[in-house]
């Protein structure tokens, strides 16, 4: 991304989001060698950001690099967090990939499963803008809200 354009604006709405927060955060804790020290959060969180132009540039089929799964891991990390926060009870992410990029990612909050989501095509992972990223952890976290109130016993065994 040194190279080329950056598409998230440094007065985006969305950098205020509780999950875009929670994802720099989480990719500043695993860069071991300082390299986003000095970048803005709008830099950080640009290459999440995937638009038609990024993605023509990302071939059909292919391995997704340790990048590309240290940023599928700080999202999950960051989903099971606001879960975490909202409900008061601690959330485990688990995120089990192939060498091809297929594999699953759970969220577990006591013995319950909140989130389930089959991964394919993972070196391609990213969002259209921020505010799909936003809208659809919105909807993550609400649905494991809702699955936690209805199962709460399973949740806090």
């Amino acid at each position: 991304m040194a190279t080329a354009e950056l598409v998230v604006e440094e007065n985006d709405t969305n950098l205020s989001s509780d999950i875009v927060k929670d994802m720099i955060k989480q990719l500043r804790a695993i860069d071991a060698y300082d390299t986003y020290a000095g970048w803005s959060e709008a830099k950080i969180i640009d290459p999440i950001v995937l638009t038609k132009e990024r993605k023509k540039n990302i071939p059909v089929i292919g391995d997704p690099d340790e990048i590309t799964i240290a940023r599928l891991k700080a999202y999950y990390n960051s989903l099971a967090t606001l879960i975490e926060k909202k409900t008061g009870l601690m959330a485990a992410p688990i995120v089990h990939l192939s060498h091809e990029g297929f594999g699953r990612a759970l969220i577990m909050v006591g013995k319950l499963v909140v989130v389930d989501k089959i991964l394919r095509d993972t070196h391609r992972f990213g969002f259209a803008s921020l505010e799909e990223l936003k809208e659809k952890s919105d909807q993550t976290v609400e649905k494991a809200i809702a699955l936690i109130e209805k199962y709460k016993a399973a949740a806090t065994d």
